[in-house]
């Protein structure tokens, strides 16, 4: 997905909006499991043997609380979970090898009684997942306010990082921050831009040479490889699973690798099985960021008094082309900090269709739109905060560019050919003019240091589950959830209508959907047809 910073107060829906800008979790716990094999173990028995001692790992729970400031951990510990690190191979072909760990949360069922198994949560980017457990068990508010009680109660609820992320073993090449905000979110609007995103991926790419023994195994793959030893280790012969944005992508891996041992399923905000990897959204996602723009629009003409951005939808996309042309022409002013055209297409994607996503989206655009016409103005918060970030030289672990990067990398192979990518660029400019720069544009994974391991996933299967998404989705759009369905010959969908959301179940507070996706968790009643629930 393309990335956006987003401000820190919406730290826990970051991942959801397929963003890697995260937040720091605490620092690493102090306490780890048991090891199977110490790293740097040479291969000394068979595979099938070497897997089998992670399996049956002993574990050390204790509380997720770590130093001062750690939100999640405390959150954790409130809820009554309890964290652990799990040993796994760091290559599953030589599973007596060098071995990682990967961080892990439980919250036992407080209804044991009626008790359904475990529900590993995963909340997408990808990112920390940790707090998958807060998601059901109280929500998160101000994004979900309740969670889901009754589920809470029968489940287990399981949180693990993936490897690389969060808690579990880091991979991290450096990054300065500036330097991956403007590659993720540059466009190429011209040979100038172009070549300009072509100097900064190469020199992201560049920075993780000396990890080359890590890269090929940061795949999805392999996390659901590690998601299977703590299916294992927790003593499940079957695992529920709840995924959003990425995880979606995961939860589909983790079927296809392991048939059967998947129970119940929910798949909210899916990703296209056969595109995610180094552009998830290159063919679907201008369309998408586009009639996501247009709805805005919509929200914005009905309030011209309040952002004076046009009376009607058309007026206000006129608004956006100006600054666009302007931009073309020479760079805003905007406080202290100049925004070119290439700049323009990342800071103008639009968020979720809240009020408040949207209100702060339009006070930003007026912004630009001053900025073009010549008026002296100051940024808004959010864009304040988006300029400094892509001016930093710092180095922010807590983001987790370099881990995002590196699985994306792994999952799929990219070309390695830069030219490619402006002829791709240019064959769209007629039906994408504005975000196909963006979405199109050239990655690190083209001068990556090593390649895929092993060829994409090929998700095809009969597996039980419960899609879940939004028509007008701006992050994950309809045409792959509905290439995930198809791929899924077991699944049904449920879709919510004329919404531009990501994130559906719990985050839309939408009765239709919460009940659907709760009555399935817990009674196994899935819908006998594809289904269709109204925005409130």
């Amino acid at each position: 997905m393309v990335p956006r910073p987003v401000r820190s107060r919406r730290k826990h829906v970051i991942r959801l909006l397929a963003v890697p800008v995260t937040l720091a979790l605490a620092s690493v716990i102090g306490v780890r499991a048991s090891p199977p094999a110490a790293a740097g173990d040479d291969a000394s028995t068979s595979g099938a043997d070497a897997l089998a001692r992670y399996e049956r790992q002993t574990l050390t729970w204790h509380d997720c609380h770590g130093a001062d400031g750690d939100e999640t951990g405390a959150a954790l510990d409130a809820v009554g979970a309890q964290c652990t690190d799990v040993t796994v191979p760091l290559d599953y072909a030589r599973p007596a090898g060098r071995t990682i760990t990967v961080a892990v949360a439980r919250r036992t069922a407080t209804d044991p009684a009626h008790r359904l198994g475990t529900l590993l949560v995963n909340t997408g980017g990808p990112g920390p997942s940790l707090d998958g457990v807060l998601a059901v068990a109280r929500g998160i508010p101000p994004v979900i306010p309740h969670g889901s009680p009754a589920v809470a109660a029968r489940y287990d609820l399981v949180g693990m990082d993936p490897r690389f992320f969060g808690r579990s073993t880091p991979l991290e090449c450096g990054w300065p921050t500036g330097n991956f905000v403007g590659s993720a979110n540059g466009a190429a609007v011209d040979r100038r831009s172009f070549d300009h995103s072509v100097m900064l991926a190469k020199d992201l790419a560049a920075r993780c040479a000396g990890l080359r023994d890590r890269l090929p195994h940061a795949s999805t793959r392999n996390v659901a490889r590690d998601m299977d030893v703590v299916r294992s280790v927790l003593g499940e012969k079957r695992i529920s699973y709840l995924g959003w944005s990425y995880g979606t992508y995961l939860g589909a891996v983790y079927m296809q690798l392991f048939p059967g041992r998947a129970q119940r399923v929910v798949l909210d905000s899916a990703v296209d099985p056969a595109t995610w990897g180094p552009s998830p959204l290159r063919v679907t996602g201008a369309a998408a960021a586009t009639a996501g723009l247009r709805d805005w629009a919509s929200w914005a003409a009905l309030r011209p008094g309040r952002y004076g951005l046009g009376s009607t939808t058309g007026q206000v996309l006129a608004t956006v082309d100006s600054v666009r042309e302007t931009a073309a022409r020479r760079p805003l002013p905007v406080g202290q900090h100049r925004i070119t055209a290439a700049m323009l297409p990342g800071l103008l994607l639009t968020a979720v269709d809240s009020d408040e996503a949207y209100a702060a989206f339009s006070a930003k655009v007026r912004v630009l739109r001053d900025a073009a016409r010549g008026v002296a103005t100051a940024p808004t918060p959010d864009l304040e905060e988006y300029l400094d970030l892509l001016a930093s030289a710092d180095v922010t672990p807590a983001f987790w560019f370099s881990a995002g990067t590196a699985l994306r990398c792994a999952d799929r192979a990219a070309s390695r050919n830069p030219e490619t990518y402006w002829y791709d660029i240019h064959a769209h400019r007629a039906d994408e003019p504005f975000y196909g720069p963006l979405t199109r544009n050239i990655t690190p994974c083209a001068f990556w240091p090593t390649d895929p391991a092993e060829p994409a996933t090929v998700v095809r299967n009969d597996a039980r589950a419960l899609i879940v998404g939004a028509s007008g989705d701006p992050s994950a759009p309809y045409p792959g959830q509905l290439a995930l369905h198809r791929a899924l010959t077991g699944s049904r969908m449920v879709t919510l209508r004329d919404a531009y959301l990501h994130g559906v179940y719990l985050f839309a507070g939408n009765p239709c959907v919460d009940t659907t996706v709760d009555r399935y968790l817990l009674d196994g009643a899935s819908p006998t047809t594809d289904t269709a629930c109204v925005r409130r």
